[in-house]
Protein backbone atom coordinates (compact mmCIF):
# COMPACT_ATOMS: atom_id res chain seq x y z
CA UNK A 1 0.00 0.00 0.00
CA UNK A 2 1.26 3.60 -0.93
CA UNK A 3 0.82 5.20 1.92
CA UNK A 4 2.42 8.68 3.80
CA UNK A 5 3.78 9.30 6.95
CA UNK A 6 2.81 12.67 8.37
CA UNK A 7 3.31 14.36 12.60
CA UNK A 8 -0.22 14.15 14.35
CA UNK A 9 -3.12 16.83 13.40
CA UNK A 10 -5.49 18.27 15.58
CA UNK A 11 -8.21 16.58 12.99
CA UNK A 12 -7.03 13.08 13.90
CA UNK A 13 -7.82 13.21 17.60
CA UNK A 14 -10.90 11.43 17.29
CA UNK A 15 -8.96 8.64 15.37
CA UNK A 16 -5.86 8.90 17.45
CA UNK A 17 -8.23 8.34 20.65
CA UNK A 18 -9.28 5.24 18.53
CA UNK A 19 -6.06 3.93 17.64
CA UNK A 20 -4.26 4.27 20.92
CA UNK A 21 -7.18 2.67 22.56
CA UNK A 22 -6.17 -0.35 20.27
CA UNK A 23 -2.93 -0.05 21.38
CA UNK A 24 -3.45 0.04 24.87
CA UNK A 25 -6.13 -3.33 24.73
CA UNK A 26 -3.56 -5.04 22.71
CA UNK A 27 -1.19 -4.97 25.82
CA UNK A 28 -4.16 -5.44 28.47
CA UNK A 29 -4.08 -1.92 29.99
CA UNK A 30 -6.32 0.80 30.15
CA UNK A 31 -5.58 4.75 31.27
CA UNK A 32 -7.78 7.57 32.71
CA UNK A 33 -8.89 10.11 30.26
CA UNK A 34 -7.09 12.34 31.89
CA UNK A 35 -4.16 11.01 30.53
CA UNK A 36 -5.26 11.02 27.23
CA UNK A 37 -6.30 14.93 27.35
CA UNK A 38 -3.10 15.40 29.12
CA UNK A 39 -0.95 12.97 26.16
CA UNK A 40 -2.42 15.06 23.48
CA UNK A 41 -2.19 18.23 24.66
CA UNK A 42 1.81 17.82 25.09
CA UNK A 43 1.37 16.48 21.59
CA UNK A 44 -0.31 19.17 19.88
CA UNK A 45 1.20 22.19 21.64
CA UNK A 46 4.65 19.94 21.41
CA UNK A 47 5.90 21.41 25.37
CA UNK A 48 8.21 18.75 25.99
CA UNK A 49 9.94 16.24 23.84
CA UNK A 50 7.14 13.70 23.61
CA UNK A 51 5.87 13.45 19.32
CA UNK A 52 3.55 11.64 17.22
CA UNK A 53 3.74 10.63 13.64
CA UNK A 54 0.10 8.97 11.62
CA UNK A 55 0.59 6.85 8.43
CA UNK A 56 -2.51 7.50 6.24
CA UNK A 57 -3.35 5.99 2.94
CA UNK A 58 -2.65 9.99 1.46
CA UNK A 59 -2.06 12.93 3.28
CA UNK A 60 -5.24 14.01 3.48
CA UNK A 61 -6.65 10.45 4.65
CA UNK A 62 -7.51 9.41 8.18
CA UNK A 63 -5.19 7.70 10.64
CA UNK A 64 -4.38 3.89 9.77
CA UNK A 65 -1.37 3.75 12.26
CA UNK A 66 0.50 5.90 14.77
CA UNK A 67 3.94 6.09 16.57
CA UNK A 68 4.36 8.43 19.98
CA UNK A 69 8.50 8.90 20.28
CA UNK A 70 10.40 11.06 22.50
CA UNK A 71 13.84 12.03 22.55
CA UNK A 72 15.98 11.87 25.85
CA UNK A 73 19.23 12.43 27.43
CA UNK A 74 21.81 9.26 28.41
CA UNK A 75 25.22 9.52 30.06
CA UNK A 76 26.57 7.46 27.35
CA UNK A 77 26.91 10.41 24.57
CA UNK A 78 25.91 13.65 24.65
CA UNK A 79 23.51 13.41 22.11
CA UNK A 80 20.31 12.68 22.81
CA UNK A 81 18.51 9.20 22.22
CA UNK A 82 15.46 8.62 20.31
CA UNK A 83 12.87 6.28 21.77
CA UNK A 84 9.73 4.67 20.00
CA UNK A 85 7.87 4.75 22.41
CA UNK A 86 4.57 3.36 21.03
CA UNK A 87 3.83 1.70 17.20
CA UNK A 88 -0.21 0.24 16.45
CA UNK A 89 -1.35 -0.08 13.03
CA UNK A 90 -5.44 -0.79 12.46
CA UNK A 91 -5.58 -4.77 12.92
CA UNK A 92 -7.23 -4.73 9.36
CA UNK A 93 -4.18 -2.81 7.73
CA UNK A 94 -1.30 -5.16 9.03
CA UNK A 95 1.11 -6.53 6.93
CA UNK A 96 1.00 -3.46 4.62
CA UNK A 97 4.08 -2.05 5.11
CA UNK A 98 2.87 0.98 7.14
CA UNK A 99 4.22 -0.13 10.53
CA UNK A 100 7.83 0.31 8.88
CA UNK A 101 7.18 3.45 7.09
CA UNK A 102 6.16 4.61 11.01
CA UNK A 103 9.33 3.00 12.47
CA UNK A 104 11.49 4.81 9.24
CA UNK A 105 10.03 7.70 9.73
CA UNK A 106 11.01 8.25 13.20
CA UNK A 107 14.48 6.85 12.67
CA UNK A 108 15.10 9.74 10.23
CA UNK A 109 13.98 12.01 12.67
CA UNK A 110 16.25 10.89 14.74
CA UNK A 111 18.69 11.21 12.67
CA UNK A 112 17.87 14.55 11.31
CA UNK A 113 18.17 15.18 14.70
CA UNK A 114 21.44 13.74 15.60
CA UNK A 115 20.44 11.28 17.81
CA UNK A 116 22.86 8.99 19.36
CA UNK A 117 20.07 5.65 18.50
CA UNK A 118 17.08 5.46 18.05
CA UNK A 119 15.39 2.44 19.88
CA UNK A 120 12.02 1.05 21.14
CA UNK A 121 10.79 -2.12 23.30
CA UNK A 122 8.59 -5.06 23.09
CA UNK A 123 7.13 -8.36 24.89
CA UNK A 124 9.45 -10.80 24.26
CA UNK A 125 5.64 -12.78 23.17
CA UNK A 126 4.65 -10.45 20.26
CA UNK A 127 6.12 -12.72 17.48
CA UNK A 128 3.99 -10.76 14.77
CA UNK A 129 5.93 -7.29 14.98
CA UNK A 130 9.61 -9.16 16.32
CA UNK A 131 9.35 -10.60 12.51
CA UNK A 132 9.32 -6.43 11.04
CA UNK A 133 11.35 -5.03 13.64
CA UNK A 134 14.10 -8.09 13.60
CA UNK A 135 14.11 -7.14 9.96
CA UNK A 136 14.86 -3.75 10.13
CA UNK A 137 16.95 -3.36 13.39
CA UNK A 138 19.20 -5.12 15.90
CA UNK A 139 17.64 -7.41 18.74
CA UNK A 140 20.26 -6.52 21.31
CA UNK A 141 19.79 -8.79 24.30
CA UNK A 142 18.29 -6.88 26.96
CA UNK A 143 15.28 -7.40 29.19
CA UNK A 144 13.72 -4.07 31.10
CA UNK A 145 12.71 -4.21 34.57
CA UNK A 146 10.00 -2.38 35.99
CA UNK A 147 10.52 -0.94 39.87
CA UNK A 148 7.41 -0.78 41.26
CA UNK A 149 6.73 1.67 44.10
CA UNK A 150 4.17 -0.04 46.01
CA UNK A 151 5.39 -2.60 48.49
CA UNK A 152 2.24 -4.50 48.74
CA UNK A 153 2.26 -5.61 45.07
CA UNK A 154 4.85 -6.95 42.62
CA UNK A 155 3.26 -6.46 39.19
Amino acid sequence: MEAVVTEIREADHERWVELWTAYLAFYKTTLPTEIFDSTWDRLMNKSGTLRAFGVRENEDGPLLGLTHYLLHETAWTPKQMCYLQDLFVDSALRGKGLARKLIVAVADQAKKLDCYKCYWLTQDNNTQARLLYDKVAKFNGFLRYDFNYSPETKS
